[in-house]
This record gives C-alpha cells, structure tokens and sequence, in this order.
C-alpha cells in the first residue's frame, strides 16, 4: 500500500440511499470466528467477516495476513478447522462449491480460467447453469425446452459481453484477448450463473489502468443492481474507489474494519502495511 493511497479518502458519494434500499432484499454471507491451519502454521485464526447486502466489501492486508484463506473458506473451496460460514442466517460450512452457485455464490480467480481454445460466447455458455441439454433424457425428448434454453443462454451471454463491449469478440478464440479483457470475461462467466453474490479474487492484477476503469465501473453498476460483492484486492485506489466497507487481515486476523479512510488512519494498519512505528 502506497503512502498517497493510505491518504486517500473513500470515493462513495450518495451511497447511503442505495444501501437504504439494497439492505434486507438479499442474504448475508458471513464467516464467524474461521480458524485454519497448514503443517501448524495458523493462516486464520478466529477470523469473523460479514458481506452486507447490496455493497462491496474489501478483504486486504499485507502477504501472508490470511485474505486468500478467508476468500477461499468463503467460496467453499477449503474448509474452516473451527468456525462456521453462514448464508442468510444457514450453517453452509460444509456446502460443496457447486451448491454454494446454486444458492447464489459465485467466484472469479486471480488468473483467469477461460478456455483458450474455444470462443469468448462458447466460454460464457459453459457456464450457463442447469442447461436442459446436459441431460441424455432432455436431448432426446424435449428438444423444444433444450432450443429454448440455448437461446435463452445466448441472449444473456452477449448480452453480459455487450456491457463490458466483448461483444465484436465473441466468435474469438478467449485466448486472444488481453489480460484485462480476460478479467471481464471471468466476470461476465460467474454472472453467467446470475449469483446475488460475487467473490472476487484481485480483479485488478495485470490490467492495464484503463481497463480497471471499465472493471471498476462495470461492478459499481452491479452494485447498483443490487449485487453483493467482496473483494481481495492489493491495489488499494480500486478499494477506496469501489468499497463500502473494509476489512483489514493481518497474522489471519482482523486488525480493525470500517470505511476506507477510517481503516487507512488506524496507525496499525499504516504499521502492517508500511512499517512505520
């Protein structure tokens, strides 16, 4: 974290009115008091964090403060040694990941997973849910349900590709496109699964700056829809431009949370960041 981006103040002007309007119309997805280990070395340890309806919360801290573990333990992909994630109030701790997307949670990875071979369209099609087609049955005796289907996942996938301007390459092999471009398309694949809440795992590393604007505007206007977000993150002017609230890990825990300027004046946070005594 730089020195002009822990001076920063937040760019959340007229938030409150959405969050007003967003709060109590989709679920909350928190981790209470998380612990995980690896070979002893404590990488979380009693880690609580809640996702608030309808805003975009920030997971940050230096290397090794436990944010990858934490996002993991939320998405499903690794289970907690002690402590629960809960889903609108649910135990889901032990929810595989392909039943966390079916109740609304969706994931992007540091580095893109597209298909390079195929197309960007066929790579959003891919992750069309509950597709009609993928059953032998359904291909066989309800051809009409499956048309409808395709049809119905073609026009949302280009659509999502119309609102971060793919749409010229949609019959291009995914493993053209630039690194930023392929960051987009890995969004557009988890809103494919049309989720209330995305994870996002460093949506900004290796994009140009121009193409973290595009990124940027394109989340706040999901958040506008009503999305939920959370976001690791190491460039923190996305975070003061995007998050409601924030996080700060530090030796897996929390070190202290709030909005952007109030997290980026706690002097342990200026000490876990820059050193300073």
């Amino acid at each position: 974290m730089t020195q002009a981006a822990l001076d920063a103040s937040p760019a959340a002007p007229a938030r409150a009115a959405h969050h007003q309007h967003a709060q109590g119309t989709q679920r909350v997805l928190a981790a209470e008091a998380v612990s995980v280990s690896f070979g002893g070395v404590h990488a979380l340890d009693g880690a609580s964090v809640s996702l608030a309806p309808g805003r975009i919360t920030g997971l940050v801290g230096p290397n090794g403060a436990g944010k990858s573990t934490l996002f993991n333990v939320l998405a499903g992909t690794l289970r907690p040694r002690r402590g629960t994630v809960r889903l609108a109030g649910a135990d889901i701790t032990r929810m595989p990941v392909h039943r966390r997307a079916h109740a609304g949670i969706a994931r992007t990875f540091q580095l893109a997973r597209e298909l390079d071979s195929l197309s960007v369209l066929e790579n959003l099609l891919l992750a069309a849910p509950r597709q009609p087609g993928d059953s032998l049955g359904q291909l066989l005796f309800r051809r009409a349900a499956v048309r409808r289907a395709e049809a119905a996942a073609i026009e949302r996938a280009l659509a999502l590709l119309g609102r971060v301007r793919l749409t010229r390459l949609a019959d291009q092999p995914a493993g053209a496109l630039s690194g930023g471009q392929k960051k987009l398309l890995e969004l557009c694949r988890a809103l494919m699964l049309e989720p209330d809440i995305v994870l996002l795992d460093e949506p900004a590393a290796g994009v140009n700056p121009a193409l973290i604007e595009e990124l940027c505007q394109f989340i706040l206007a999901l958040r506008g829809e009503g999305k939920t977000f959370a976001i690791v993150e190491h460039n923190m002017d996305m975070v003061a431009a995007l998050c409601d609230h924030v996080y700060v890990l530090a030796e897996g825990r929390v070190l202290t949370q709030g909005s952007f300027g109030e997290v980026t004046a706690d002097t342990r946070v200026r000490q876990a960041y820059l050193g300073e005594p």
